[in-house]
């Protein structure tokens, strides 16, 4: 499933946004992006510089530069929306980057107002408030934060995110690397206690694929994100299965554009060729399920109204 540079899709970032035109669309919605505060960020891509003794692999940061450059080229391409995700790797830690991320989202009109949580005494708390202040996204991180997300402390926060039908997405696999509390397993444990929940699972539950499809299935509200899915980097260590678009094509309304812009080691155009490939393989997708994974149905999950002027068309 290796998208080919020469196959569907835009060659480079300088085509995405005539690209994106030409399927009828006015941008793209991204539901996986991350923006943090400065100092964070310089500890995040420091663990990347360090990859290879933490991962076993180079992860050079492809876009490692300034917040205004990163927002300018979101913009190029043609993101008309898209979700900053933050996540907390210890307690007392959320509640300040939610404070920051809905600063940062008023600042940026493309950027949706995103909050995320931690398994800690507080967290029903800025959960309820972040709710309260409109926020239209949630990210869980069960790998980096080294918590149970079935942990009873969190039951209340769940329960508040599933009764607003506000998405989190969750990064619950265990790709690049097992942790603690990582598997679809695990947090099908949420799902139980919350079937309405809306989950999106992120990397598509990475390298989990059978389990996360499966999940969707039984689950009504549970998609799948594209982030890393399907590209020559991910594929040599978690390839998907070879039949994979025809196991999308069951499921075509469920799968959102995700990136992991900016901390990929490739261009975003990559990220976008793999969905491309995976929709010229199966009849059953095509333009269709191109312009629902990079436009519609994210556009749904984040409450996004249609901008004036759009050319987003069916067939």
């Amino acid at each position: 499933m290796r998208p080919d540079r020469d196959g569907p899709g835009p060659r480079s970032d300088t085509d995405v946004a005539d690209w994106v035109r030409g399927l009828g669309l006015d941008g793209i919605v991204d539901i996986h992006v991350h923006f943090l505060p400065e100092r964070v960020l310089r500890k995040v891509w420091a663990y990347f510089d360090d990859a290879e003794r933490n991962y076993g692999m180079r992860w050079p940061v492809r876009y490692r530069v300034p917040q205004h450059e990163r927002i300018a080229t979101l913009r190029s391409l043609g993101v008309r929306t898209f979700a900053p995700l933050v996540y907390p790797h210890k307690p007392d830690m959320a509640d300040w980057l939610n404070t920051w991320v809905r600063e940062f989202a008023a600042e940026v009109p493309e950027a949706v107002p995103t909050a995320t949580l931690y398994a800690e005494p507080t967290v029903s708390g800025y959960v309820a408030e972040a709710l309260a202040a409109g926020v239209r996204c949630f990210k869980a991180h069960v790998q980096v934060g080294g918590y149970d997300p079935a942990d009873a402390i969190l039951d209340g926060a769940w329960g508040l995110i599933a009764d607003a039908a506000v998405p989190v997405v969750v990064h619950c696999g265990h790709g690049p690397l097992r942790g603690e509390h990582t598997g679809i397993g695990v947090f099908e444990q949420v799902l139980r206690r919350h079937p309405g929940l809306v989950t999106v699972l992120a990397h598509a539950g990475m390298p989990e694929y059978d389990a996360a499809l499966a999940l969707v299935r039984r689950y009504p509200n549970v998609y799948l994100d594209t982030t890393m899915v399907g590209v020559p980097f991910t594929e040599e260590f978690m390839p998907v299965p070879s039949d994979w678009p025809s196991r999308l094509a069951e499921l075509a309304d469920r799968v959102v554009l995700g990136t992991d812009f900016p901390n990929i080691p490739y261009s975003y155009a990559t990220q976008l060729r793999a969905v491309a490939g995976w929709a010229e393989s199966d009849p059953r997708l095509g333009r269709s399920f191109l312009r629902a994974v990079l436009h519609d149905t994210p556009s749904r999950l984040l409450r996004q109204a249609p901008a004036s002027g759009s050319v987003s068309r069916s067939g």
